[in-house]
Protein backbone atom coordinates (compact mmCIF):
# COMPACT_ATOMS: atom_id res chain seq x y z
CA UNK A 1 0.00 0.00 0.00
CA UNK A 2 3.00 2.01 -0.83
CA UNK A 3 1.63 6.17 -1.02
CA UNK A 4 2.40 8.09 -4.08
CA UNK A 5 5.18 10.58 -3.54
CA UNK A 6 5.10 13.14 -1.34
CA UNK A 7 4.62 16.80 -2.32
CA UNK A 8 6.76 19.97 -0.85
CA UNK A 9 3.48 21.28 0.83
CA UNK A 10 2.81 17.40 1.96
CA UNK A 11 6.30 17.81 3.56
CA UNK A 12 6.07 21.20 5.33
CA UNK A 13 2.82 19.99 6.86
CA UNK A 14 4.32 16.44 8.04
CA UNK A 15 7.22 18.58 9.75
CA UNK A 16 4.22 20.96 11.21
CA UNK A 17 2.71 18.00 12.91
CA UNK A 18 5.90 16.82 14.36
CA UNK A 19 6.54 20.21 15.51
CA UNK A 20 3.37 20.28 17.27
CA UNK A 21 3.52 17.55 18.73
CA UNK A 22 6.51 18.54 20.76
CA UNK A 23 4.64 22.50 21.30
CA UNK A 24 1.49 20.34 23.14
CA UNK A 25 3.03 18.21 25.07
CA UNK A 26 2.07 19.95 27.80
CA UNK A 27 -1.47 20.52 27.18
CA UNK A 28 -2.92 17.12 26.34
CA UNK A 29 -2.30 13.74 27.06
CA UNK A 30 -1.01 10.53 24.68
CA UNK A 31 -3.91 8.62 24.57
CA UNK A 32 -3.83 4.97 24.81
CA UNK A 33 -4.07 2.43 22.37
CA UNK A 34 -6.28 -0.54 23.33
CA UNK A 35 -6.92 -3.76 21.80
CA UNK A 36 -10.50 -4.26 20.76
CA UNK A 37 -11.11 -8.18 21.58
CA UNK A 38 -14.45 -7.74 20.50
CA UNK A 39 -13.31 -6.32 16.75
CA UNK A 40 -10.20 -8.20 16.57
CA UNK A 41 -12.16 -11.39 16.82
CA UNK A 42 -15.10 -9.86 14.06
CA UNK A 43 -11.97 -8.97 11.48
CA UNK A 44 -9.76 -11.89 12.60
CA UNK A 45 -7.25 -9.07 12.93
CA UNK A 46 -5.57 -6.96 15.55
CA UNK A 47 -7.40 -3.58 16.29
CA UNK A 48 -6.67 -0.95 18.40
CA UNK A 49 -8.80 1.83 19.33
CA UNK A 50 -6.85 5.14 19.69
CA UNK A 51 -8.72 6.45 22.84
CA UNK A 52 -8.84 10.59 22.12
CA UNK A 53 -12.24 10.04 24.28
CA UNK A 54 -9.73 10.10 27.12
CA UNK A 55 -8.22 13.26 26.26
CA UNK A 56 -9.10 16.37 29.20
CA UNK A 57 -11.78 17.60 26.85
CA UNK A 58 -13.11 14.15 25.77
CA UNK A 59 -11.67 14.78 22.15
CA UNK A 60 -8.63 15.19 20.10
CA UNK A 61 -9.88 18.48 18.81
CA UNK A 62 -7.74 20.11 22.15
CA UNK A 63 -5.09 19.29 20.01
CA UNK A 64 -6.04 21.96 17.11
CA UNK A 65 -6.85 24.49 19.55
CA UNK A 66 -3.87 24.49 21.69
CA UNK A 67 -1.63 24.17 18.52
CA UNK A 68 -2.86 27.73 17.59
CA UNK A 69 -3.04 29.19 20.59
CA UNK A 70 0.35 28.58 21.52
CA UNK A 71 1.47 29.78 18.50
CA UNK A 72 -0.10 33.64 19.25
CA UNK A 73 2.08 36.27 20.76
CA UNK A 74 0.90 38.89 23.16
CA UNK A 75 -0.58 41.24 20.43
CA UNK A 76 -2.42 38.82 18.79
CA UNK A 77 -3.98 37.28 22.04
CA UNK A 78 -5.02 40.54 23.02
CA UNK A 79 -7.14 40.42 20.06
CA UNK A 80 -9.29 38.32 21.40
CA UNK A 81 -9.92 34.79 19.57
CA UNK A 82 -13.59 33.28 18.47
CA UNK A 83 -14.63 29.73 16.70
CA UNK A 84 -17.47 27.76 15.72
CA UNK A 85 -18.11 24.40 17.26
CA UNK A 86 -20.43 21.67 17.27
CA UNK A 87 -19.36 21.34 20.43
CA UNK A 88 -15.70 19.38 21.01
CA UNK A 89 -13.64 22.14 19.39
CA UNK A 90 -15.37 24.45 21.89
CA UNK A 91 -14.40 22.29 25.23
CA UNK A 92 -10.52 22.64 23.64
CA UNK A 93 -10.95 25.94 22.81
CA UNK A 94 -12.02 26.83 25.83
CA UNK A 95 -9.42 25.58 27.58
CA UNK A 96 -7.01 26.83 26.09
CA UNK A 97 -8.78 30.50 26.21
CA UNK A 98 -8.88 29.85 30.27
CA UNK A 99 -5.14 28.28 30.70
CA UNK A 100 -3.45 30.98 28.01
CA UNK A 101 -5.52 33.95 29.65
CA UNK A 102 -6.92 34.80 26.04
CA UNK A 103 -10.66 36.32 25.82
CA UNK A 104 -12.78 34.12 23.33
CA UNK A 105 -16.17 33.86 21.96
CA UNK A 106 -17.80 30.66 21.43
CA UNK A 107 -20.53 30.20 18.39
CA UNK A 108 -22.60 26.79 18.56
CA UNK A 109 -25.76 25.92 17.29
CA UNK A 110 -28.64 24.96 18.86
CA UNK A 111 -28.41 21.34 17.91
CA UNK A 112 -25.38 20.99 19.88
CA UNK A 113 -26.36 18.60 23.27
CA UNK A 114 -26.43 20.51 26.37
CA UNK A 115 -23.60 18.34 27.99
CA UNK A 116 -20.90 19.51 25.19
CA UNK A 117 -22.37 23.18 26.24
CA UNK A 118 -22.30 22.65 29.66
CA UNK A 119 -18.24 21.09 29.48
CA UNK A 120 -17.92 24.68 27.43
CA UNK A 121 -18.59 26.96 30.12
CA UNK A 122 -16.80 24.46 32.85
CA UNK A 123 -13.42 24.50 30.90
CA UNK A 124 -13.38 28.14 29.76
CA UNK A 125 -15.32 30.03 33.21
CA UNK A 126 -15.19 33.65 32.69
CA UNK A 127 -12.23 33.72 29.48
CA UNK A 128 -15.57 32.10 27.41
CA UNK A 129 -18.75 33.74 25.80
CA UNK A 130 -21.21 30.71 24.41
CA UNK A 131 -23.16 32.08 21.38
CA UNK A 132 -26.20 29.56 20.77
CA UNK A 133 -27.33 29.85 17.31
CA UNK A 134 -28.11 28.67 14.57
CA UNK A 135 -29.15 25.17 13.14
CA UNK A 136 -25.89 23.73 12.03
CA UNK A 137 -22.44 23.61 12.53
CA UNK A 138 -22.34 25.94 9.17
CA UNK A 139 -24.97 28.26 10.53
CA UNK A 140 -22.77 28.94 13.89
CA UNK A 141 -19.67 29.11 11.12
CA UNK A 142 -21.23 31.95 9.45
CA UNK A 143 -21.81 34.14 12.65
CA UNK A 144 -18.18 33.10 13.85
CA UNK A 145 -16.66 34.49 11.08
CA UNK A 146 -18.76 38.03 10.89
CA UNK A 147 -17.73 38.03 14.34
CA UNK A 148 -14.13 38.37 13.62
CA UNK A 149 -14.47 40.38 11.06
CA UNK A 150 -16.74 43.30 12.84
CA UNK A 151 -14.20 42.59 16.25
CA UNK A 152 -10.90 41.76 14.75
CA UNK A 153 -10.71 39.06 16.49
CA UNK A 154 -8.49 36.00 15.25
CA UNK A 155 -10.89 32.65 14.36
CA UNK A 156 -9.83 29.50 15.00
CA UNK A 157 -10.96 27.02 12.61
CA UNK A 158 -11.67 24.03 13.76
CA UNK A 159 -10.97 22.27 10.58
CA UNK A 160 -9.69 24.23 7.98
CA UNK A 161 -6.52 25.88 9.37
CA UNK A 162 -2.87 24.63 8.95
CA UNK A 163 -2.23 25.17 12.31
CA UNK A 164 -5.28 23.30 14.03
CA UNK A 165 -4.94 20.77 11.23
CA UNK A 166 -1.03 20.10 12.42
CA UNK A 167 -2.07 20.20 16.25
CA UNK A 168 -4.90 17.30 15.36
CA UNK A 169 -2.83 15.26 12.95
CA UNK A 170 -0.34 14.52 16.34
CA UNK A 171 -2.19 11.72 16.91
CA UNK A 172 -0.58 9.98 13.87
CA UNK A 173 2.89 10.65 15.74
CA UNK A 174 0.99 8.98 18.75
CA UNK A 175 0.53 6.30 17.19
CA UNK A 176 3.89 5.69 15.10
CA UNK A 177 5.58 5.58 18.84
CA UNK A 178 2.84 3.56 20.25
CA UNK A 179 3.18 0.61 18.01
CA UNK A 180 6.70 -1.29 16.97
CA UNK A 181 5.62 -1.18 13.08
CA UNK A 182 3.14 0.76 11.14
CA UNK A 183 -0.51 -0.38 10.99
CA UNK A 184 -1.73 -1.19 7.83
CA UNK A 185 -4.89 0.68 8.50
CA UNK A 186 -5.37 3.97 10.37
CA UNK A 187 -9.38 4.74 9.96
CA UNK A 188 -10.20 8.14 10.89
CA UNK A 189 -13.69 10.20 11.66
CA UNK A 190 -14.04 12.59 8.61
CA UNK A 191 -16.39 16.14 9.50
CA UNK A 192 -14.67 18.81 8.26
CA UNK A 193 -11.45 17.30 7.66
CA UNK A 194 -9.08 18.23 9.97
CA UNK A 195 -7.69 15.30 11.53
CA UNK A 196 -7.57 12.79 8.46
CA UNK A 197 -5.98 16.08 6.91
CA UNK A 198 -3.16 15.78 9.41
CA UNK A 199 -3.01 11.89 9.85
CA UNK A 200 -2.42 11.82 6.19
CA UNK A 201 -0.26 14.08 5.93
CA UNK A 202 1.96 13.12 8.63
CA UNK A 203 1.40 8.79 7.13
CA UNK A 204 2.48 9.79 3.60
CA UNK A 205 6.32 11.03 5.14
CA UNK A 206 6.23 8.75 7.77
CA UNK A 207 4.00 5.61 7.40
CA UNK A 208 4.43 5.18 3.77
CA UNK A 209 2.62 1.56 4.05
CA UNK A 210 -0.39 2.40 6.13
CA UNK A 211 -3.23 3.20 4.54
CA UNK A 212 -4.98 6.29 5.83
CA UNK A 213 -9.23 5.95 5.41
CA UNK A 214 -11.83 7.81 5.72
CA UNK A 215 -15.24 7.60 7.46
CA UNK A 216 -17.97 9.70 7.31
CA UNK A 217 -21.55 10.07 8.29
CA UNK A 218 -23.46 9.02 5.13
CA UNK A 219 -26.26 11.54 6.02
CA UNK A 220 -23.60 14.73 6.16
CA UNK A 221 -21.10 13.25 3.89
CA UNK A 222 -19.76 16.51 2.58
CA UNK A 223 -15.86 15.47 2.04
CA UNK A 224 -17.16 12.28 -0.42
CA UNK A 225 -19.39 14.88 -2.24
CA UNK A 226 -16.04 16.99 -2.33
CA UNK A 227 -14.41 13.97 -3.81
CA UNK A 228 -17.38 13.72 -6.52
CA UNK A 229 -17.42 17.53 -7.66
CA UNK A 230 -13.59 17.89 -7.60
CA UNK A 231 -13.67 21.07 -4.96
CA UNK A 232 -16.19 21.46 -1.94
CA UNK A 233 -19.74 21.74 -2.44
CA UNK A 234 -22.62 22.88 0.02
CA UNK A 235 -24.86 19.76 0.96
CA UNK A 236 -28.31 21.10 1.25
CA UNK A 237 -29.58 19.02 4.54
CA UNK A 238 -27.80 16.85 6.61
CA UNK A 239 -28.65 14.36 9.40
CA UNK A 240 -26.94 16.37 12.23
CA UNK A 241 -26.90 12.70 14.64
CA UNK A 242 -23.44 12.77 14.62
CA UNK A 243 -23.21 16.02 15.87
CA UNK A 244 -19.70 16.30 15.74
CA UNK A 245 -19.14 15.26 11.96
CA UNK A 246 -22.42 16.78 10.09
CA UNK A 247 -20.93 19.66 8.60
CA UNK A 248 -22.47 20.47 5.03
CA UNK A 249 -19.43 21.56 3.50
CA UNK A 250 -15.86 19.91 3.78
CA UNK A 251 -12.73 22.58 4.19
CA UNK A 252 -11.50 24.22 1.00
CA UNK A 253 -7.54 23.37 2.81
CA UNK A 254 -8.99 20.06 3.68
CA UNK A 255 -10.36 19.16 0.91
CA UNK A 256 -7.38 19.64 -1.01
CA UNK A 257 -4.82 18.20 1.48
CA UNK A 258 -7.48 14.98 1.17
CA UNK A 259 -7.66 14.73 -2.61
CA UNK A 260 -4.03 15.50 -3.00
CA UNK A 261 -3.22 12.60 -0.81
CA UNK A 262 -5.81 10.02 -2.55
CA UNK A 263 -7.83 9.90 0.96
CA UNK A 264 -10.40 6.92 0.22
CA UNK A 265 -13.26 8.01 2.60
CA UNK A 266 -16.50 6.02 3.11
CA UNK A 267 -20.00 6.49 3.96
CA UNK A 268 -21.16 4.62 7.40
CA UNK A 269 -24.59 4.79 7.70
CA UNK A 270 -25.43 6.42 11.27
CA UNK A 271 -28.23 3.53 12.26
CA UNK A 272 -24.69 1.32 12.04
CA UNK A 273 -23.04 4.03 14.14
CA UNK A 274 -25.44 4.16 17.13
CA UNK A 275 -25.12 0.15 16.78
CA UNK A 276 -21.79 0.34 16.88
CA UNK A 277 -21.94 3.09 20.49
CA UNK A 278 -24.21 0.38 22.05
CA UNK A 279 -21.50 -2.07 21.30
CA UNK A 280 -19.43 0.12 22.95
CA UNK A 281 -20.58 0.91 25.78
CA UNK A 282 -22.09 -2.68 26.63
CA UNK A 283 -18.90 -4.93 25.67
CA UNK A 284 -16.06 -2.92 26.07
CA UNK A 285 -17.31 -0.13 28.19
CA UNK A 286 -16.43 2.78 26.14
CA UNK A 287 -18.86 5.63 26.04
CA UNK A 288 -18.61 7.26 22.99
CA UNK A 289 -20.27 9.71 21.15
CA UNK A 290 -21.95 9.59 17.47
CA UNK A 291 -18.25 10.57 16.01
CA UNK A 292 -16.61 9.49 18.02
CA UNK A 293 -17.82 5.26 16.79
CA UNK A 294 -17.94 6.26 12.90
CA UNK A 295 -14.45 4.38 12.22
CA UNK A 296 -15.13 1.16 14.18
CA UNK A 297 -18.45 0.89 13.05
CA UNK A 298 -17.22 1.11 9.39
CA UNK A 299 -14.86 -2.30 9.75
CA UNK A 300 -15.69 -5.68 8.92
CA UNK A 301 -14.70 -8.49 7.52
CA UNK A 302 -14.64 -9.61 4.01
CA UNK A 303 -18.21 -10.64 3.07
CA UNK A 304 -19.75 -8.67 6.27
CA UNK A 305 -20.92 -5.59 4.13
CA UNK A 306 -19.39 -3.05 6.04
CA UNK A 307 -18.11 -0.23 4.38
CA UNK A 308 -14.18 -0.95 5.05
CA UNK A 309 -13.18 -4.45 4.61
CA UNK A 310 -10.40 -5.46 6.22
CA UNK A 311 -8.26 -8.44 5.42
CA UNK A 312 -7.42 -11.02 7.93
CA UNK A 313 -4.15 -10.77 9.78
CA UNK A 314 -4.12 -6.99 9.51
CA UNK A 315 -3.24 -4.31 12.16
CA UNK A 316 -5.83 -1.29 12.04
CA UNK A 317 -6.22 1.50 14.79
CA UNK A 318 -9.68 3.14 14.33
CA UNK A 319 -9.87 6.61 16.06
CA UNK A 320 -12.20 7.21 18.75
CA UNK A 321 -12.99 10.52 18.18
CA UNK A 322 -14.74 12.02 21.02
CA UNK A 323 -16.86 10.56 24.24
CA UNK A 324 -18.73 13.73 24.65
CA UNK A 325 -22.34 11.58 24.71
CA UNK A 326 -25.56 12.89 26.42
CA UNK A 327 -27.41 9.88 28.30
CA UNK A 328 -31.03 11.57 27.00
CA UNK A 329 -29.56 10.87 23.46
CA UNK A 330 -29.83 6.72 24.30
CA UNK A 331 -32.98 6.47 23.20
CA UNK A 332 -32.89 7.56 19.84
CA UNK A 333 -29.61 5.91 19.57
CA UNK A 334 -30.92 2.63 20.70
CA UNK A 335 -34.05 3.38 18.25
CA UNK A 336 -31.88 3.97 15.33
CA UNK A 337 -29.86 0.77 15.89
CA UNK A 338 -33.27 -1.21 16.32
CA UNK A 339 -34.17 0.00 12.85
CA UNK A 340 -30.88 -0.46 11.34
CA UNK A 341 -30.12 -3.84 12.19
CA UNK A 342 -33.84 -4.97 10.75
CA UNK A 343 -35.35 -5.39 14.03
CA UNK A 344 -37.72 -2.61 14.52
CA UNK A 345 -40.61 -1.86 11.95
CA UNK A 346 -43.59 0.35 11.74
CA UNK A 347 -46.68 0.37 10.52
CA UNK A 348 -50.66 1.61 10.37
CA UNK A 349 -53.31 -0.63 11.42
CA UNK A 350 -56.65 0.17 10.43
CA UNK A 351 -58.79 -1.84 12.94
CA UNK A 352 -62.16 -2.44 12.91
CA UNK A 353 -64.33 -0.47 15.89
CA UNK A 354 -64.97 -3.57 18.09
CA UNK A 355 -64.70 -5.89 20.90
CA UNK A 356 -61.70 -8.23 20.69
CA UNK A 357 -59.85 -7.04 17.07
CA UNK A 358 -56.99 -5.59 18.95
CA UNK A 359 -56.60 -9.33 20.31
CA UNK A 360 -57.51 -11.04 17.04
CA UNK A 361 -54.09 -8.71 15.90
CA UNK A 362 -51.90 -10.51 18.40
CA UNK A 363 -53.19 -13.92 18.15
CA UNK A 364 -52.97 -14.11 14.33
CA UNK A 365 -50.37 -11.37 13.61
CA UNK A 366 -47.64 -11.59 15.59
CA UNK A 367 -44.90 -14.12 15.97
CA UNK A 368 -44.15 -15.56 19.71
CA UNK A 369 -40.52 -13.55 19.72
CA UNK A 370 -42.30 -10.32 18.36
CA UNK A 371 -43.27 -7.38 21.19
CA UNK A 372 -45.30 -4.45 20.05
CA UNK A 373 -42.82 -1.29 20.75
CA UNK A 374 -45.29 1.40 20.35
CA UNK A 375 -49.00 1.83 19.78
CA UNK A 376 -50.53 5.06 19.41
CA UNK A 377 -54.25 4.75 18.65
CA UNK A 378 -57.44 6.99 19.80
CA UNK A 379 -61.02 4.72 19.68
CA UNK A 380 -63.81 6.78 17.67
CA UNK A 381 -66.99 5.66 17.73
CA UNK A 382 -68.95 7.31 15.05
CA UNK A 383 -66.47 4.89 12.11
CA UNK A 384 -66.28 1.77 11.52
CA UNK A 385 -62.55 1.08 11.73
CA UNK A 386 -59.68 3.26 13.71
CA UNK A 387 -56.10 3.62 12.27
CA UNK A 388 -53.60 2.93 14.78
CA UNK A 389 -49.60 3.48 14.56
CA UNK A 390 -48.00 0.28 15.60
CA UNK A 391 -44.44 -0.24 16.27
CA UNK A 392 -43.18 -3.69 16.23
CA UNK A 393 -40.04 -5.05 17.67
CA UNK A 394 -38.83 -8.57 16.16
CA UNK A 395 -36.79 -11.08 17.91
CA UNK A 396 -34.72 -11.50 14.83
CA UNK A 397 -34.28 -9.41 11.84
CA UNK A 398 -34.75 -12.59 9.28
CA UNK A 399 -38.70 -13.00 10.66
CA UNK A 400 -39.98 -10.04 8.65
CA UNK A 401 -41.04 -12.01 5.84
CA UNK A 402 -43.06 -14.02 8.30
CA UNK A 403 -44.61 -10.89 9.48
CA UNK A 404 -45.80 -9.66 6.23
CA UNK A 405 -46.91 -12.65 5.30
CA UNK A 406 -49.02 -12.86 8.19
CA UNK A 407 -50.53 -9.04 8.38
CA UNK A 408 -51.09 -10.28 3.97
CA UNK A 409 -53.06 -13.01 5.12
CA UNK A 410 -55.59 -11.18 8.33
CA UNK A 411 -58.68 -9.32 7.05
CA UNK A 412 -57.18 -5.76 9.36
CA UNK A 413 -56.17 -3.43 6.80
CA UNK A 414 -52.57 -2.85 7.10
CA UNK A 415 -49.95 -0.69 5.58
CA UNK A 416 -46.37 -0.37 6.80
CA UNK A 417 -44.39 2.95 7.11
CA UNK A 418 -41.42 2.92 5.14
CA UNK A 419 -38.26 4.60 6.70
CA UNK A 420 -38.53 7.22 4.03
CA UNK A 421 -41.88 8.04 4.46
CA UNK A 422 -42.95 11.54 6.91
CA UNK A 423 -44.94 9.52 9.28
CA UNK A 424 -42.20 7.38 10.31
CA UNK A 425 -39.94 10.85 10.92
CA UNK A 426 -42.76 11.70 12.95
CA UNK A 427 -43.03 8.66 15.36
CA UNK A 428 -39.62 7.50 15.08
Amino acid sequence: MLKKDVSPQQQTLAHEVEAASTRIADSVIMSPLHISERLSAATDSTVYLKREDLQMVRSYKIRGAFNFMLQLDETERARGVVCASAGNHAQGFARACKELGIQGTIFVPKTTPRQKIERVRHFGGDRVTIEISGSTYDDASALAHRFADRNDALLVSAFDDLLTIAGQGTVAVEIAAQLEADPDYIIVPVGGGGVVSGIAAYAAEHMPNTAIIGAEPAGAASMIAALKAGRPVTLENIDPFADGTAVKRAGALTYDIVSDLDVDVRPVAEGAVATEMLSMYQVDGIIAEPSGAIASAAIGAPGTGKPITIEPGSTVVCLVSGGNNDISRYPEILERSLVHEGLKHYFIVDFPQEPGALRRFLNEVLGPEDDIAMFEYIKRSDRETGPAFVGIELGNAEDLPNLLERMDASQIEIERVHQNSPMFRLFA
